[in-house]
């Protein structure tokens, strides 16, 4: 008889610990069993020997022998397990399947890639795939429009000539098939598309296919992708790097940036980051660490007819709007002048922007906390403003503008259905789409790319969803109803997302297609940051964000723990914090304590959120707190932000 050491699927099994089960054959370290736990049989794998035990144990149900993880995937389990400090029983659920029904997979042999319809290299892009000589991080600062993908498409090929396989990161559906089209037309049927919306049959067979491969194969995804499990990986790259989705908002709360640096090294293969934003702690990190930043600054479409002209207009002056409450003037002309001549019109609005903000129409005066110089909330109900971040709390909602003395303040904005019905008023006769969360599955962008590409939408209203990725030739006129919607999000984030989000939108023209013009209705008109992504000024805005972010400790500077507390009401939700917090002191650990606050979203489902939030120069700290607090508490290490 033999005695193994089984890691198990299972989001029911909490500890840190695997589970010991014995089997009358000897087994590889790695291998796929499916074994009992209480009252289900599920899977897990062979993560290590053991001696025989002194108590009775359970028998392994079955072993699938041709299916072994990786060991680097096991090692990347073992670390992410450490590292989020997550239980087995969730960190498996990352690598394997939830169930097992064996079905035979085709494979074919090893095929030749082609190089049919790819635009050649551009000088740039040369330049950039010569400097990634050898295995490592690197960060490709690129400007939309600079051709990235072509690049992560010859990096692939190269990879594959080797007999390794790449894994190909994107940070939404939309954008992936997109890119999944380009590497199918070379790497035909090694290309594998996937993503959350497979059924969970099609999923095991991708992920069969993967396992059973002995041949190279292109893994196109979200961060899932990174779980696949290949024995050869050469390349691994994260395109549009600083996006939010890449850090997972269920349990384990892994970031994909930090996982995929793992799995980079334990397979000695390359990191590409890609971005023409990037996140400005990753941006920090390749300085501090020396990891290469190749910038790519040109268009890969040489145009030189090609110009783009920028307006700024100033939401407070209404003159501005005297045809519509939402659509300045200008940009009506704009598109107006677009229509006529068969272009196509984006109008962009971020969705995240509906929080009940402070700020005075008039000189664009901001109610901010004072410990943390993040906007304050107006919460309707208390009437208080209240920062979400430190529970700093003002009974006294401004009347006037202490700046200006305007009695006119604004506590809301509008929405993406708000301005479809305005435009639809403003343009009867012409094909006006909007694209956000709330598409069903036939109206999802993904669903309806060939008609957005090719112009037949003629205007296209969209949230983050279409904000980066997208190559539309016909766009020639971007406008943002307010540009600095997200600036007024009570988190420390606001400012980059800000940044990366105007960037990213002004992008979709700035690709040498056509003439374009970007209308940009901002409160602020004279804000450096405003100005500065316009002008895709990162290096300005980089330092002076560092400098907010080092003075009211924030990452890249400090850590961050966020731990959330749910009760049936606010006092209780208060009470059990104030007891997390007396415990945190008695540690006598090095971290800083803000809060207790109530969450940004504070009822959800009858239940009440209040959250703590710590700081730390030393991330082990978070460590020893987790050991300590009850394990009812939830908790998020390294939040990508403190709503």
């Amino acid at each position: 008889m033999f005695y193994y050491n089984v890691w198990v699927r299972s989001d029911k099994y909490k500890s840190k610990n695997s589970l010991t089960y014995s089997s009358p054959n000897k087994l590889r370290i790695g291998t796929i069993v499916n074994v009992p736990l209480k009252n289900e049989n599920i899977l897990g794998f062979v993560y290590s020997i053991s001696e025989k035990p002194r108590f009775q144990i359970k028998a392994i149900n079955k072993s699938f022998d041709d299916l072994v993880l990786p060991k680097k995937y096991q090692r990347l389990a073992n670390w992410i397990s450490d590292y989020y400090y997550s239980s087995i029983g969730d960190v498996t659920r990352l690598f394997l399947p939830k169930n097992l029904e064996i079905e035979d997979i085709e494979t074919s042999k090893n095929q030749k890639i082609s190089k049919i319809n790819l635009p050649p290299l551009t000088e740039q892009q040369s330049r950039v795939i010569k400097k990634i000589n050898s295995k490592g991080t690197y960060l490709i600062h690129g400007r939309t429009g600079s051709g990235k993908s072509r690049v992560y498409l010859e990096l692939s090929m190269q990879q594959y000539n080797k007999g390794y396989s790449s894994i190909i990161l994107t940070p939404e559906i939309s954008l992936t098939s997109q890119l999944y089209k380009n590497f199918k037309k070379i790497f035909k049927d090694k290309a594998i598309l996937v993503h959350s919306k497979l059924s969970a049959k099609q999923r095991l067979q991708l992920w069969l296919k993967c396992i059973k491969s002995s041949d190279p194969v292109i893994i196109i995804g979200p961060r899932s992708a990174l779980f696949y499990p290949l024995e050869k990986i050469g390349l691994i790259v994260i395109d549009e790097a600083h996006e939010t989705s890449y850090k997972s908002d269920q349990t384990p709360k892994y970031q994909a940036l930090r996982v995929a640096s793992i799995l980079s090294k334990l397979s000695n293969s390359i990191l590409i980051l890609g971005s023409a934003t990037p996140s400005l702690v990753d941006y920090y990190i390749a300085k501090e660490r020396n990891i290469p930043i190749l910038n790519m600054t040109k268009l890969a479409k040489n145009n030189t007819n090609f110009n783009t002209s920028y307006e700024i207009v100033d939401l407070k002056d209404r003159t501005n709007f005297t045809r519509s409450r939402l659509i300045s003037n200008v940009l009506i002309d704009a598109i107006n002048d677009a229509l006529n001549q068969k272009q196509q019109v984006l109008i962009y609005l971020n969705r995240r922007g509906t929080s009940r903000l402070i700020l005075c129409d008039q000189c664009g005066w901001e109610d901010l906390c004072p410990k943390c110089n993040l906007p304050m909330t107006y919460h309707q109900d208390k009437d208080v403003l209240i920062c979400h971040s430190c529970g700093f709390l003002n009974k006294n909602i401004p009347k006037a503008c202490p700046v200006c003395k305007n009695i006119s303040i604004i506590f809301k904005t509008a929405g993406t259905k708000a301005v479809e019905s305005e435009l639809t008023k403003l343009f009867p006769s012409k094909k006006i789409a909007r694209f956000d969360s709330d598409n069903s599955k036939s109206e999802r962008v993904d669903q309806n790319l060939e008609e957005v590409v090719n112009g037949k939408i003629e205007i296209l209203i969209g949230t983050q969803l279409l904000a980066k990725g997208f190559d539309l030739p016909k766009l020639s006129v971007v406008g943002l109803i307010q540009a600095d919607t997200s600036l007024y999000i009570p988190d420390f984030t606001s400012q980059e997302r800000t940044f990366q989000l105007i960037t990213q939108v002004l992008g979709r023209i700035d690709r040498g297609h056509l003439n374009g013009k970007a209308i940009i209705q901002t409160y602020s008109p004279k804000s450096t940051l405003i100005k500065s992504a316009v002008k895709q000024n990162y290096e300005d805005f980089y330092i002076e964000e560092l400098k907010e972010r080092k003075l009211y400790k924030f990452p890249p500077y400090y850590y961050l723990l966020k731990l959330s507390i749910k009760k049936k009401s606010p006092e209780s939700s208060e009470k059990t914090c104030l007891k997390i917090i007396d415990l945190i002191k008695n540690s006598h650990l090095k971290v800083i304590i803000e809060g207790p606050a109530p969450s940004f979203h504070e009822k959800n489902n009858n239940l009440y959120s209040w959250q703590i939030i710590l700081k730390s120069t030393d991330r082990n700290e978070f460590l020893k707190i987790l050991k300590l607090i009850p394990t009812s508490i939830q908790f998020d290490l390294d939040p990508n932000n403190l709503l």
